[in-house]
């Protein structure tokens, strides 16, 4: 296995810019990962592909206006990108402590920054790369509606004028330096009406960090470094999944970050409730042990998401339905259309 196997060719006019209104009107791709079938609907129609008794997990992340700009004492111009607070911080340590990517000159360790309000921070490490370890005077979340700004990925490059078009509907806790796409197609209606047709939905939460969109830069993937991201499984949603599946239904997983979520708790054939760090790491030759099928965007090449996609579909199975939305006019990336992956059990004859 190569990363050079999950590559592929994406013109830039199929990344998507802006995203579609109403929500679920983007496209659906749904395929088959038994038999490599392929079918095309809307995003309002997912449930004519669910039955009564299925179960779809939702990551609640909200996304923190996360990008901040500041100076060092000097006056030189710094900007910051929260990824995550520190990890004992997690466990009720240092609530103060990020880590963050730095724009900027000189940004060594001892280094005090002033953000635009005043709030000063201290660079106590230096990582890898323009990686740095910060440490505000007080807890930074309270300066984020004034001076934070929605994180974009860098290949979106048209403005987003509604901040709340990069949330999920149902989003809730915030955490995330960067959207769980797959749930944007979400309108409160759709969740009505899947409801109505008794699909059950559960909760989980994945605070996404900036690296799970990186490009893997090694030969081979096996070698490439995933960083943790905190997640937690509620008891509430372990009892509901491990009952969907006893009782014969699917659990359909919103998100890559929400396939990760669930396989970390999965233990002894059951889903546990958890709450900590996780470092999964998904590629092909992995047993899924609780997601049946999985709602999903279309992923960066040499991506750790488009290697979990693959771990989950197939490799060729995959990049064969990336040639076909590319030719079906797809919109691809985080603004970009959706792909429903079925397991053999579905109520329409995909």
């Amino acid at each position: 296995m190569k990363t050079s196997d999950f590559d592929y060719h994406l013109p830039s006019e199929c990344i998507a810019q802006t995203p579609v209104e109403p929500r679920d009107s983007s496209r659906l791709l749904v395929l088959n990962r038994q038999s490599g079938a392929i079918s095309h609907t809307v995003f309002r129609d997912l449930g004519r592909y669910l039955n009564p008794g299925d179960c779809l997990v939702l990551n609640e992340t909200r996304v923190i206006p996360a990008r901040l700009y500041a100076r060092k004492s000097t006056g030189g111009k710094v900007e910051l990108l929260l990824l995550r607070r520190d990890n004992a911080a997690v466990g009720g340590g240092n609530a103060t402590t990020w880590e963050v990517l730095v724009g900027g000159k000189g940004l060594t360790e001892g280094k005090t920054l002033i953000l635009e309000d005043g709030l000063e921070a201290q660079i106590v490490a230096v990582l890898a790369g323009s990686r740095r370890r910060v440490r505000f005077v007080e807890p930074v979340e309270s300066h984020l509606p004034r001076l934070g700004h929605t994180p974009l990925p860098p290949y979106i490059h048209t403005p987003l004028s509604d901040p709340e078009r990069y949330q999920t509907v149902y989003a809730r806790q915030p955490g995330s330096a960067a959207a769980p796409t797959a749930g944007l197609h979400f309108t409160p209606g759709l969740i009505e009406s899947l409801q109505a047709q008794r699909v059950h939905f559960a909760a989980v939460i994945l605070h996404v960090g900036l690296d799970t969109f990186a490009p893997v830069t090694e030969d081979d993937p096996q070698k490439h470094h995933i960083h943790t991201e905190w997640c937690e499984v509620p008891p509430a949603t372990a009892d509901l999944v491990n009952q969907t599946q006893a009782a014969g239904g699917r659990v359909i997983a919103v998100g890559t970050t929400t396939v990760r979520t669930l396989e970390s708790a999965a233990a002894g054939g059951r889903l546990a409730a958890i709450s900590g760090p996780t470092s999964l790491y998904i590629l092909p030759g992995y047993s899924f042990r609780v997601v049946d099928a999985m709602i999903t965007n279309f992923h960066l090449p040499k991506s750790t998401l488009i290697m979990l996609v693959s771990a989950f579909a197939g490799r060729e199975r995959l990049l064969n339905a990336y040639e076909v939305a590319k030719r079906e006019g797809y919109r691809f990336y985080s603004f970009g259309d959706a792909m429903l992956i079925n397991g053999s059990t579905v109520s329409t004859d995909d």
